[in-house]
């Protein structure tokens, strides 16, 4: 998943929300329980249970970004199908 955006009549809907905890959901159901990803964003990942890791320098990019991490809990590994309708 890379450059996310929602239109910005269609924000506070849940739309991205919903987008993140797929990707969690489906990795998980094929035995992927940790995730990264890097960006510049501050607060928004925390809402839907990414933690922030440590700070990391991209190529290309002048100053560090941020780079989260997201683990599923144990009491879910494996037990999502990663169906659309599930999140």
């Amino acid at each position: 998943m890379c450059a996310v955006y929602t239109e910005e009549a269609r924000r506070r809907e849940g739309i991205a929300g919903a987008l993140l905890r797929f990707a969690c959901a489906d990795l998980s159901a094929r035995g992927i329980d940790t995730l990264y990803l890097v960006t510049d964003h501050t607060s928004f990942y925390e809402r839907y249970g990414w933690e922030y890791f440590c700070p990391v320098q991209v190529d290309g990019d002048p100053g560090p970004s941020r780079l989260y991490i997201h683990r599923e809990p144990a009491s879910r590994r494996g037990s999502r199908e990663g169906r659309f309708d599930e999140v």
